[in-house]
């Protein structure tokens, strides 16, 4: 029956063939038809199991129920940063900084809230969060109740729309009154872009090495990505910011302490904000409209006049600007050959960096904002740019200068080579003197000396972004081997160039204790590669010793090995276009 429909609707004699071998697999794997499954077994759930949760502080994948953030939180303080901790002292844990001012801002401490941000793509294209957040705004501005003067708060929602609605049921109003007024559509806190924080505060952080906290309703939370001074990230639904904002602090149990006092001084619990669904539901009924989305995405390329009055270049090329900050003619391309090079052997190399588990692509190249004393500031400083204008690194993407000297630059980056220096700094070989690794890299490419990264296991885990892999093959990377990568990381190495190399028996960079003064070589690759081949890594230590350690090169496909070959996709794909036109 399925195929005689395909055949009177048109459908292609390849969609036929796809749905035989469809029901080929059936009979050959035993996929049972739908006449044959047992749909009278039910999967038992208990409702009142079910508890709100937060990710956090690092990583999004690192859930807490609510009512255990406050424990968390604080038995997080204490723990190892080896275990995901913070590692302060018994000492500093009660630590308090005063803002001074006028006394509406208390002191903050280890915990205080400092960005509250409804925001992200996904969030708030969720009308029923949204209203929700709303709601508590709402039912919070009614009981008196404020966010205090120091959390930085914002809306950014991903859509024009949410504007709409909030404005139409009457919401927007309350969000204001606390804080959470519209700051523009788009990517904002969640990509880094949550801008500078009161000097006050900053300068509170640093006195009192305060692990302060953010919550937002974004996806991504991975270390100094929120911002850089911000210790603890905190992923939730849009109205759990709002309540977290009123509290001020993450280190709060909201079952059973008030988020504050109303009027008449009484205790104002969640429980007397969070709106019922049935609350929920009439707002979204009464405010969403089929007309608004048809009126913000009609006319959507005419939407923001400040993006349309940009003044840009036309014609088949470019008009490169070797002035400009933000877009530099990339040097992918350089030395480029219409024949592949041979994989060279890899040999005198030296660690660029010895780091642990969970790297993540932040961690590689961060996306938010650029420190002015970093290399990447320094150059911008050079061309005459201000800090108040650097913007951030995603916002500069376009230009490798910043962006290679913005590589391992995260300020939570930890090279275990400089002995706990956090930031993008490593030492250099053979002279062993700390310098920052984009400087490093300039000298060992002028000594010709190719560079390999040493990692735990996840390596590259995140947002799996593109500059990740590209500053790596720019500093002069040749290699990273890691206890295990991150599946997109790990490919787009590949597609740079950069061999990955994974492990064997159960061996790791500690296991081996390599300090980062040894020069490597690597044995085996040949000319012609084959996928998850196994390869030697001779390892010379500084007393002259040699050590040989089997790896796997983790070119898991042909295609893969191909991209290797030839440097890197970019080149293949070019190689293969200008190979068709002969």
């Amino acid at each position: 029956k399925t195929l005689d429909y395909l055949r009177m609707t048109g459908r292609s004699e390849e969609r036929l063939d796809l749905v035989r071998d469809y029901f080929t697999a059936q009979k050959i794997f035993g996929i049972p038809r739908r006449g044959e499954v047992d749909y009278t077994k039910s999967l038992e759930l208990d409702l009142a199991s079910i508890v709100p949760c937060v990710a956090g502080p690092r990583r999004p994948q690192d859930r807490i129920d609510v009512p255990d953030l406050k424990s968390s939180f604080l038995n997080q303080l204490q723990e190892e940063e080896s275990a995901g901790g913070f590692g302060l002292e018994s000492g500093e844990l009660d630590r308090k900084v005063n803002l001074g001012g006028n006394g509406e801002t208390p002191a903050i401490g280890h915990g205080s809230v400092l960005i509250a941000a409804i925001t992200s793509c996904t969030n708030t294209s969720n009308p029923s969060v949204m209203v929700a957040a709303g709601i508590v705004a709402k039912k919070a501005v009614e009981r008196g109740l404020k966010v205090n003067s120091a959390v930085k708060t914002s809306l950014a929602p991903g859509s024009r729309v949410v504007t709409d609605y909030l404005a139409k049921t009457g919401l927007q109003t309350y969000l204001d009154q606390l804080g959470f007024n519209l700051v523009g559509y788009g990517c904002t806190t969640c990509i880094g872009n949550s801008g500078p924080l009161d000097e006050n505060v900053e300068n509170a952080l640093k006195e009192g090495n305060l692990v302060a906290a953010s919550v937002l309703s974004g996806n991504r939370n991975f270390e100094a990505r929120v911002h850089s001074s911000i210790r603890a990230n905190y992923l939730m639904s849009p109205p759990l910011v709002v309540a977290y904002a009123l509290a001020g602090r993450v280190d709060i149990d909201l079952e059973n302490e008030p988020l504050g006092e109303d009027k008449d001084a009484k205790p104002v619990y969640l429980r007397d904000l969070w709106p019922s669904q049935a609350e929920i539901q009439e707002q979204v009924a009464s405010g969403i409209k089929p007309e608004m989305f048809v009126r913000q995405y009609s006319d959507i390329l005419e939407a923001n006049p400040n993006w349309s009055a940009i003044e840009s270049s036309t014609g088949a090329l470019y008009s490169w600007d070797d002035k400009s900050t933000y877009i530099q003619i990339p040097p992918f391309f350089d030395d480029f050959t219409l024949e592949p090079g041979s994989i060279g052997k890899l040999e005198g190399m030296r660690a660029l960096a010895i780091v642990g588990d969970s790297v993540t692509t932040d961690h590689i190249s961060p996306a938010g904002a650029i420190p002015a004393d970093g290399p990447a500031g320094k150059y911008l400083l050079n061309a005459d740019i201000e800090a108040k204008d650097f913007n951030s690194f995603g916002s500069r993407r376009g230009n490798d200068r910043v962006m290679t000297r913005g590589t391992f630059a995260n300020v939570r980056f930890n090279n275990l080579m400089t002995d706990s220096r956090v930031g993008g700094w490593t030492r250099l070989m053979p002279e062993g003197f700390l310098i920052h690794i984009f400087d490093a890299c300039q000298i060992y490419t002028e000594r010709k000396v190719p560079l390999l990264v040493f990692a735990g296991h996840d390596y590259g885990m995140g947002s799996s972004r593109d500059w990740a892999a590209k500053g790596s093959s720019l500093l002069g990377v040749r290699a990273v081997v890691a206890s295990s990568f991150e599946r997109i990381h790990r490919s787009n190495l590949i597609g740079m160039g950069v061999l990955p190399l994974q492990f064997k028996n159960g061996q790791t960079h500690q296991s081996l204790e390599l300090t980062g003064r040894e020069v490597f070589a690597l044995h085996g690759l040949g000319e012609n590669p084959q996928p998850r081949q196994e390869v030697t890594l001779e390892i010379t230590r500084p007393s002259g010793e040699i050590e040989t350690v089997p790896l796997i090169a983790c070119l898991d496909t042909p295609i893969e090995v191909e991209y290797y070959r030839h440097g890197g996709i970019l080149p293949y794909v070019l190689r293969s276009i200008l190979g068709s036109l002969d």
